[in-house]
């Protein structure tokens, strides 16, 4: 048994190394490969190809946990560039641009949701699928291609910032309300809870910067990796557990390295670590994808893409120019915000378990199917974004 799960997992490094080297050959992003590597020999169709099977990875729990640590040190690493001193200046514009994304893209759910025959609660789900952007996708895509330095990436980050806590909310009534989950006051009571999580990390990082210097001050770099990975694992742990986004904390806990004199050594020490959790993270998503699913939802799809991708543009055009952007970077703004990813996916995952029809088979078809495509898409725009913006900034964005 353990030597087929070492086997397993050798094939899945393996593979995931090999649909890297690819795409950097042909000057792609890899996050799209990594994800399609995980369809192709993953345990969904297609299974075989001229009698050969290509089922070689199940998604198992290791995949599931390593994935999982994908997002935590991506957020965590996009925490380094910020400060909570920073996030607390921008505390309005980013209710702003939170608010205008929202309005946008949750109203475009709505429409959509509505004009394809689903009942209410269907259409709240499906509005929360296609609202929220995918946190983990969109920082390795401003990582790679270096963006983090960059003007747009302050309303963009705002705007993850906004959407975790938000749908932090937004999960947990729908949860309580919908499926019986408990009452309003008790998905109040539930939230308050791990607001006060978060305020309590926030207060750490605000003022417990001497504290962190000190404690991860040590010669070897085998500790301080040590240190740092596990310090990081169980706040998002703990975070998770409380009921609020891994992803928003595990940023915090990056904000609070961010005033210390170890990022430096963070960069060259932990970078390695993040680049392979994050890779597992995107090969998992092509693993719970059932590329066969997909016709039966084609349409709802198609304009699902068309819709929210336009939607992402304009809100996304509309927060840089709150943030005073001039047009072009406030359309790479929009640019930015495009693909989705885990969020999504959980969203779909409580829709399956917990209710039946559409909610247990079309929704989560759809969701597999518009965040391979929307991830995709996504990336590839980020990486094109000079040229799309370098045409049509002006015009869209009314410059």
């Amino acid at each position: 048994m353990a030597g087929e799960l070492l086997l397993e997992i050798g094939i899945a490094l393996t593979a995931v190394a090999l649909a890297g080297a690819l795409a950097y050959r042909v000057g792609l992003s890899v996050i799209p490969a990594y994800i399609l590597v995980g369809i192709l020999v993953g345990p969904n169709e297609p299974s075989s190809v001229a009698g050969v099977s290509l089922t070689l990875v199940d998604h198992g729990e290791f995949i599931d946990a390593v994935a999982e640590l994908g997002i935590v040190f991506l957020l965590f690493f996009l925490g380094l560039e910020f400060s909570v001193g920073q996030l607390l200046a921008d505390r309005i514009r980013i209710a702003k641009i939170g608010s205008v994304d929202f309005a946008v893209n949750f109203g475009l759910g709505l429409v959509l949701g509505f004009a394809f025959g689903f009942s209410v609660v269907e259409t709240l789900f499906l509005a929360g699928i296609v609202y929220i952007s995918s946190s983990a996708v969109i920082t390795k895509s401003l990582i790679d291609n270096g963006w983090v330095a960059n003007p747009e990436s302050g309303p963009i980050l705002g705007t993850l910032v906004f959407e975790d806590i938000l749908i932090a909310v937004y999960l947990a009534l729908l949860s309580a309300v919908a499926f019986g989950g408990g009452s309003v006051t008790e998905a109040a009571a539930s939230v308050g809870a791990a607001f006060g999580f978060l305020g309590a990390l926030a207060l750490v990082a605000w003022y417990g910067s001497g504290a962190i210097e000190r404690l991860f001050s040590v010669d070897s770099d085998e500790l301080f990796l040590l240190r740092v990975l596990g310090a990081t694992t169980l706040v998002a742990g703990a975070a998770l557990t409380a009921g609020l986004s891994e992803a928003v904390a595990a940023f915090f806990v990056g904000t609070a390295f961010s005033s210390t004199d170890h990022t430096e050594r963070i960069e060259n020490v932990v970078a390695p670590a993040r680049d392979f959790f994050a890779a597992v993270f995107f090969f998992a998503i092509g693993l719970t994808t059932d590329v066969t699913l997909l016709a039966n939802v084609a349409w709802l799809l198609v304009a699902a893409l068309v819709v929210t991708t336009a939607g992402k543009l304009v809100s996304g055009t509309l927060s840089g120019r709150l943030y005073g952007l001039d047009a072009t970077r406030s359309l790479r703004v929009g640019v930015g915000m495009v693909p989705r990813g885990e969020f999504s996916l959980i969203i779909a995952a409580l829709a399956a378990g917990s209710g039946t029809g559409t909610l247990q088979s079309v929704i989560p078809a759809f969701t597999v199917g518009y965040v391979l495509v929307m991830s995709i898409l996504g990336t590839v725009l980020i990486q094109n974004a000079e040229v799309l913006t370098g045409r049509f900034g002006d015009g869209w964005a009314g410059g």
